[in-house]
């Protein structure tokens, strides 16, 4: 069967934010090395050891100082420095970050330690997608011919994962909070996607997740549940406001990210199956992962791109 991309209208014209500033001889050495991301991970994994020591509220000025030292060490400093913002705007951005943290129940980040953690980890993602360009507005998501439909593609069979929408209306909003209180755990407690739309390499990425994740677990466990995909900026200020952690620039917002459900997979005993899944993936340099706790964040490599544009290929005929 040929999937047609179900998108219509011209390609609108898509911008990203304008980047920092960089020296030449800045730009020619990030073109040349890709930073070494075991270092990264490890160096930021011992950052936020000493993030937490000094995480009440009289430890400010303390934690500033740490960063300002941390943040200069060759392994992070060298992600920071290839991201669109680069070291300083990165640095800059974190600082602000964690100068306006309130926790809350809607946000992922539980802490000033979590904050840190993925802020820091989610910024591979912007450094492997720097170029590519940052759906603005919820119009240029909802009409850009790289992305495919996914509720065309569900009503076929083609998808191995689930998702659901949000309601968008308040009698939908009713519904849901209705069904919540009478199967409680039926499905993850998640408002749902907003954009039922992602690039076809991410359609091909989950599909093949979801498989795995069925053969390594028990019959009767639940696909791999997929709680969001591509974001539009315009999108990722609204949840902000709303408390989220939703940070930028994102890798949602490039249509590269997506977030899965890990929690809820405790009560089938998988979610520990599920979690090795990913980060075998992470190991492979497929993926970038970035435990948020209910969810994860995914991320695309650039590498696995080819191969899972193939492959969709290849499942969908198109």
């Amino acid at each position: 069967m040929r999937v047609p991309s179900r998108s219509s209208g011209p390609q609108p014209s898509v911008a990203s934010p304008a980047p920092a500033r960089r020296s030449p001889g800045s730009a020619r050495a990030v073109a040349r090395v890709m930073p070494d991301l075991d270092a990264y991970r490890d160096a930021v994994t011992d950052l936020l050891v000493e993030v937490g020591a000094l995480a009440d509220a009289t430890s400010t000025t303390a934690r500033q100082v740490l960063l300002d030292q941390r943040l200069r060490e060759p392994a992070i400093a060298a992600v920071l420095d290839a991201t669109p913002q680069g070291f300083i705007g990165a640095r800059e951005t974190l600082l602000l970050e964690m100068a306006r943290y309130q926790p809350n129940e809607r946000s992922s980040a539980g802490d000033l330690t979590a904050l840190v953690r993925i802020y820091l980890l989610s910024r591979i993602d912007v450094m492997w997608w720097r170029d590519a360009p940052t759906f603005l507005t919820d119009e240029q998501v909802n009409t850009h011919p790289d992305m495919v439909d996914l509720e065309w593609l569900r009503r076929r069979g083609m998808l191995a994962f689930r998702y659901q929408e949000q309601p968008a209306t308040i009698l939908g909003r009713g519904v849901r909070a209705v069904r919540r209180r009478l199967r409680p755990d039926a499905t993850p407690r998640t408002a749902g996607v907003k954009f039922r739309r992602a690039r076809r390499e991410i359609i091909a990425l989950l599909n093949d997740l979801a498989r795995e994740f069925d053969r390594a677990t028990p019959a009767g466990t639940p696909p791999l549940w997929v709680t969001s995909l591509v974001r539009s900026a315009e999108h990722q200020y609204q949840l902000r406001r709303l408390g989220y952690a939703a940070m930028v620039p994102s890798g949602h917002c490039l249509g590269w990210a997506v977030d899965v459900e890990m929690s809820w997979f405790t009560r089938f005993g998988a979610r520990d199956v599920l979690a090795e899944i990913l980060l075998a993936r992470q190991a492979a340099g497929e993926l970038n992962v970035v435990d948020e706790g209910q969810a994860w964040h995914l991320c695309l490599a650039p590498a696995a791109r080819v191969r899972l544009r193939a492959a969709y290929e290849a499942e969908m005929g198109a």
